[in-house]
């Protein structure tokens, strides 16, 4: 359409003006549309998410005369999203991010002293939480019920679950670790570590982060252990026998870089003796340096 004209007259010229009105209002009217359109970021959604801990006490084993055994109850979390259309050629993944915030890892040796394992940069303060990814997938949890990958373009909306769960399978040597006796000498375990996880999709191309769900959970662990007597009587569970249930946050909380990247708390972790005179020994280094 040509709208080039001659302004001869007052009636031209409110024409003209009616033109200019008539394609603003057109051209607002498109704009508004636009901006009302969502994308990915806004319409994903999660329709419902639930975090519990198993209602089981922490199971002792002491079957073999070397090391104590133990397996606390499982943490566990799983999630519905609702995932929208996807309309460029993107690829998203959706999944769970977890972080050790705290870690408190303490057996006793009686009056000799105890064996420690430590985050050292967590426990100094440099970083707020370190990664619990599986060590290969940085930054997800796990790669098979723990994420999901939505490739565009899609048509339709669509449901998607994602789950995971954690929880403790160490050995405790029943002797002191550094000492060349067998005896066993191991008197107390102390355990107390917090994590947070995240529901969370990235797209993988742009490295945009969209944080569906923060949880918070808490696994405490005190174990009695008597070395002198008969191996299979020695050790018993102390409070607490059932965990804190999880926090699913009503505000999501934002993730720390170091919980993204490389090293993950099983790399980092160093073995600490330390003894009740004289200095501290280090038993197992980190993995990574």
């Amino acid at each position: 359409m040509d709208l080039r004209c001659e302004i001869t007259d007052e009636e031209d010229c409110w024409c003209l003006l009616g033109i200019v009105l008539l394609l603003f209002g057109a051209m607002g009217c498109i704009q508004s549309i636009s901006c009302k359109s969502k994308g990915f970021r806004e319409s994903i959604s999660v329709i419902d998410v639930k975090a519990f801990i198993d209602p089981v006490p922490t199971n002792i084993d002491e079957s073999s005369s070397v090391v104590l055994r133990y397996r606390t109850p499982h943490f566990r979390a799983c999630a519905q999203v609702l995932i929208p259309p996807l309309l460029k050629r993107e690829t998203w993944i959706v999944g769970w991010i977890q972080a050790c915030n705290h870690m408190e890892f303490y057996n006793q040796y009686g009056e000799q002293g105890m064996s420690s394992w430590e985050l050292p940069d967590l426990l100094e303060g440099k970083i707020q939480a370190i990664s619990d990814s599986d060590g290969v997938n940085y930054p997800w949890y796990g790669n098979t019920t723990e994420t999901c990958t939505i490739v565009g373009p899609t048509k339709k909306e669509g449901r998607i679950s994602v789950s995971m769960n954690d929880n403790f399978y160490p050995s405790v040597t029943w002797a002191v670790p550094v000492s060349d006796s067998n005896a066993p000498k191991l008197t107390d375990i102390h355990r107390d570590q917090s994590f947070t996880t995240w529901l969370v999709a990235t797209n993988t191309a742009t490295h945009e982060m969209v944080i569906l769900q923060t949880i918070k959970w808490r696994m405490k662990l005190g174990i009695e252990i008597s070395p002198a007597k008969p191996l299979g009587q020695r050790a018993k569970l102390k409070e607490p026998h059932a965990q804190e249930p999880p926090q699913v946050l009503g505000r999501n909380e934002p993730i720390p870089p170091s919980a993204l990247v490389k090293p993950n708390a099983n790399d980092a972790q160093v073995l600490m003796w330390r003894p009740k005179e004289g200095q501290p020994l280090v038993v197992i280094p980190p993995k990574h340096r």
